[in-house]
């Protein structure tokens, strides 16, 4: 085989495993979408024919009727990849960037095909038989790019067939958590209610009946909100005399997606001050205020405290963290002052299998490549994503209820015992640690506050109000969320009549 025919293939390598990483597994995580079952039952058996492939051109030279399964076999992978391009426009909309990278792939795969087939033909005129070659480091290169397709192609094939689990735990509205009764109806504001909790509260609020205003900067950031459901750009577009008889703020710039460069600090304080100060003018301007304002915070207002047991009532120490929920705090309390029930939500580690800091983690994890930062030691308090949902609902229904309000589940573990118990529930070893000296080294303070050390939070307000965890203890959560039946939940329905639903206990 020619060289140029060895850059193609090459290439194709370099192109798919780009795919893979950034888009499927990094960008997509087509893996722990439940809507994704048929694309990644295409994508694995496409992985496992590429893996033939690989291996059949870097070790071999295929004759007769080897030669002709081979040509069949590079035939049926054209045939499953324009299949795939329709299942994916049918159901998720691609980024510009994956539609290119599919382009590429395929323009480059009709290169390969055009110069392939005709040696391949030759060959298949000859007495069937296969025999060793070796190419050198393209051979190796082909066994290595084999193994990754093949190991990928598995575990592709293994997601498609959790995604029937996973779909309870992530089909609308919180089917197994909250559920529409005899409607109160309630007008409520959601802010931030695009990101990873707002946008599963929202769907709750929506589906028992409530009328739902999303505060978003981008329209077609709400495109995938189910109807109906107010969009806004600002809240100026919220006339006086419209009915609010409630605001869940939860805007702001992502805390734990990148370094905390001087800019990025910057943007975590004023993304969270500036919609804070919006929601405070809208409420003064407004003729019947807000019964009640949910404003976000994070579990960061208590600094780093080592082993202390932490409730509403201990103090904090300085961080970055806790400057920017005092500041918080401080700008949402000016409601009170209106009359205005006013609830800060200290939040925890948000689990959930579609964001936030686990489903960073559950690809490394699935490939047995996961274990804990550091030394393990240091407290990671969490909440399973719809617990905090209906935390938030027994927040607007619970008038008695207001001030900061911890919202944690009430077995904190050590991050050795997370990272465990996420090994356990996906049934792969969790022994590689991540050394905690070059994390500081990389990320500095990011480093300390969010990976290497943390708060051993209790809920005690959320408790002494009657609220009860669907999720207390990590195991059970992390099971649900992988899809376990273990981590099934058994529906005890309490009534709020102010927003109108049912609340499991």
């Amino acid at each position: 085989m020619t060289s140029v025919l060895w850059i193609a293939i090459l290439a194709q390598i370099a192109m798919g495993g780009f795919d893979t990483l950034f888009h499927h597994e990094l960008t997509e995580r087509l893996a722990w979408r439940p809507s994704q079952r048929n694309e990644l039952g295409l994508h694995g058996v496409r992985n496992l024919a590429y893996g033939v492939m690989f291996l059949t051109l870097g070790w071999s030279a295929p004759h007769g009727l080897w030669a002709t399964l081979l040509i069949a076999l590079m035939t049926g992978e054209l045939v499953l990849t324009l299949w795939d391009f329709v299942e994916e426009d049918l159901t998720r909309k691609l980024p510009a960037s994956e539609r290119i990278t599919h382009t590429l792939l395929t323009l480059n795969y009709g290169i390969i095909l055009a110069m392939l087939v005709p040696v391949l033909w030759s060959w298949a005129r000859l007495p069937s038989a296969l025999p060793a070659a070796n190419y050198g480091v393209m051979s190796w290169l082909c066994a290595a790019a084999a193994l990754g397709v093949v190991l990928f192609g598995l575990r592709d094939l293994a997601a498609a067939r959790r995604s029937v689990r996973l779909v309870p735990a992530a089909a609308a509205p919180l089917a197994s958590a909250l559920a529409a009764t005899p409607p109160s109806r309630k007008s409520i504001l959601v802010t931030g209610g695009t990101g990873f909790v707002g946008s599963r509260l929202v769907e709750a609020l929506i589906a028992a009946g409530h009328d739902v205003t999303v505060l978003t900067r981008h329209r077609a950031t709400a495109a995938a909100i189910p109807a109906p459901v107010r969009i806004v750009t600002a809240l100026d577009q919220i006339a006086a005399d419209d009915r609010i008889d409630a605001i869940v703020n939860l805007a702001g710039e992502a805390i734990s997606d990148t370094p905390w460069t001087r800019a990025k600090r910057h943007r975590i304080v004023r993304s969270r001050l500036s919609v804070t100060r919006d929601v405070l003018r809208l409420i003064r301007r407004l003729e019947q205020k807000p019964e009640v304002l949910i404003s976000g915070s994070a579990i960061g207002w208590y600094g780093l405290r080592g082993n202390e047991r932490l409730t509403e009532a201990s103090p904090g120490t300085a961080c970055f963290s806790r400057r920017v929920c005092v500041a918080w705090e401080r700008m949402a309390r000016r409601a009170e002052a209106a009359g205005v029930r006013t609830l800060l939500l200290r939040t925890g580690l948000v689990l959930d299998n579609s964001g936030g800091m686990l489903a960073r983690l559950l690809t490394p994890f699935e490939f047995g490549m996961g274990g804990r930062f550091g030394d393990g030691r240091h407290w990671m308090s969490w909440i399973h994503r719809d617990d905090l949902v209906r935390l938030i609902v027994h927040g607007l229904a619970t008038p008695a209820l207001s001030g900061p309000v911890n919202a944690t589940a009430p077995g904190p573990v050590t991050n050795r015992a997370l990272t465990a118990a996420l090994g356990k529930a996906l049934r792969r070893p969790a022994l590689i640690p991540i050394p905690g000296a070059p994390l500081r080294l990389a990320l500095n303070a990011f480093a300390e506050e969010l990976l290497l050390s943390g708060q051993r939070v209790y809920p005690k307000a959320a408790l002494d109000s009657g609220f009860t965890f669907s999720f207390p203890d990590i195991d059970r959560a992390l099971a649900a969320i992988v899809g376990d039946d273990a981590g099934k939940v058994l529906p005890t329905p309490e009534s709020h009549a102010f927003v109108g639903v049912q609340v499991e206990v």
